[in-house]
């Protein structure tokens, strides 16, 4: 993982570079940027953080900034076609919100920026050579680090100090297959540090989602962790109803889980990684090659509690617990 130095000074020296299409952007030219996601109807507040982010260096839309959103709504297959029409529109930049919305973006051109605001793997997934030194027409922000599963378990395992058996939800295919082989190892990894047994439980799609369930209480674990996928973000309030009806205490990764009613997330902020997403854009309109600039990987997590779903739970969650979370919902 770079450190904040090395990832500052790689940054800055990238502004010297030679312009990756063009010359620095002239004073007076309109910014047009396209913002490429899965699913924007069930996270609206995304872009607007990347709008509040441009908002910060200094653009305005309507006057130097121009953005095209595009959202697939949910259907993955359509990212391609999504990703073309942006290619056509001759934006300077195309932001794509995960993974599945880089590669769309990646296979559609080779020679336009592309910013993602939060992949899950930036490397194993094909979309750059090294974190460091990305390469090619990809840069941005990476929001998984090997250990976050394990993370994830530590915090529960607090949480919940007398488990011993927890049922790990995850969709086959939502990342690519070597960070999926990673993320699975490390969480055996860190649930024999804990104590703790795992139980893996397949969900390909919503249609799955009551027979995982009916798996995981059949198997008697006593508490849910949720591994990273678009697909459990979209569905997320279904998933957190399931966890509730089945008395499960739950961990996500991503805190718009809490916001929906489930237990406990720990994790990056996403609307954070889409401001920060701004900063990239600035850096290449101005000049930087995307493949300068390296990829930044979470540096600060975020620990969410929701006590009123903990006392539906019958939970008393330890002090020492409460103190470190960054916000508490009562």
């Amino acid at each position: 993982m770079l450190d904040r130095r090395t990832f500052l000074s790689a940054l800055t020296g990238s502004l010297l570079a030679a312009p990756f299409v063009a010359e620095a952007q002239p004073a007076g030219k309109v910014a047009r940027i396209g913002y490429l996601a899965p699913n924007l109807a069930v996270n609206p507040h995304l872009p607007e953080a990347f709008r509040q982010g441009l908002r910060d260096l200094g653009y305005v839309e309507g006057r130097n900034l121009v953005i095209e959103i595009r959202s697939a709504e949910g259907k993955l297959e359509r990212l391609p076609a999504l990703a073309a029409e942006l290619v056509a529109l001759k934006v300077d930049v195309i932001v794509a919100g995960g993974t599945p919305a880089a590669l769309a973006a990646k296979q559609a051109t080779t020679t336009l920026p592309i910013v993602v605001s939060a992949a899950g793997d930036p490397v194993t997934s094909g979309l750059v050579t090294s974190l460091a030194r990305p390469g090619g027409n990809v840069t941005g922000l990476s929001m998984l680090s090997p250990d976050l599963v394990g993370k994830c378990l530590e915090q529960l395992k607090q949480a919940v100090p007398g488990v011993s058996r927890v049922a790990v939800l995850w969709q086959p295919g939502a990342v690519p297959e070597r960070t999926e082989k990673d993320i699975l190892q490390g969480a055996e990894v860190a649930a024999r540090a804990l104590g703790v047994q795992l139980q893996f439980v397949e969900a390909r799609g919503p249609e799955e989602f009551d027979r995982a369930f009916s798996e995981i209480i059949r198997v008697r674990a006593g508490a849910l962790t949720v591994l990273p996928s678009s697909m459990f973000i979209s569905e997320r309030r279904r998933l957190v109803d399931l966890a509730a009806k089945n008395r499960l205490p739950a961990v996500y990764s991503v805190r718009e889980f809490v916001d929906a009613g489930s237990f406990m997330a720990y994790g990056p902020n996403l609307p954070d990684l889409n401001r920060r997403a701004a900063t990239y854009v600035d850096r290449i309109l101005k000049g930087a090659k995307p493949g300068d600039l390296p990829i930044e990987q979470p540096t600060k997590y975020e620990l969410v509690i929701n006590l009123k779903t903990a006392k539906a739970l019958g939970l008393s969650i330890p002090p020492s617990l409460l103190q470190r979370a960054d916000q508490v919902i009562e």
